[in-house]
C-alpha cells in the first residue's frame, strides 16, 4: 500500500510484531528465589564495604603525600 495509508499499516504491523516479541521474552523471565536475593545482597553490600575501605585508604595516601609536598615546597603553612 503505497502512501500515508501503507506507512501506518507498516509500523502497527511492526509494533504488533515488537509486542509479540516482548511478550515471548517476558515468558523467559524467572524470579529470583529469596535465598538467591539474599546472597546476591549480602555480596553487594560486602563489595561496597571493601571498596569503601579501599578508596579510603588510597585517598588517605594521596592526602598524605601531598600535603607533605606541599610542605616542603612551603606552599602549606601550619
Amino acid at each position: 500500500m503505497p502512501g500515508f495509508v501503507g506507512k501506518a499499516v507498516d509500523t502497527w504491523q511492526d509494533f504488533t510484531h515488537f509486542l509479540g516479541d516482548v511478550r515471548g521474552e517476558m515468558r523467559k523471565v524467572v524470579t529470583p528465589s529469596r535465598n538467591e536475593v539474599k546472597s546476591t545482597t549480602t555480596v553487594v553490600i560486602i563489595a561496597v564495604f571493601l571498596f569503601g575501605l579501599y578508596f579510603f585508604v588510597v585517598d588517605a595516601a594521596f592526602q598524605f603525600g601531598l600535603n607533605s609536598l606541599l610542605s616542603k615546597l612551603g606552599g602549606l603553612q601550619k
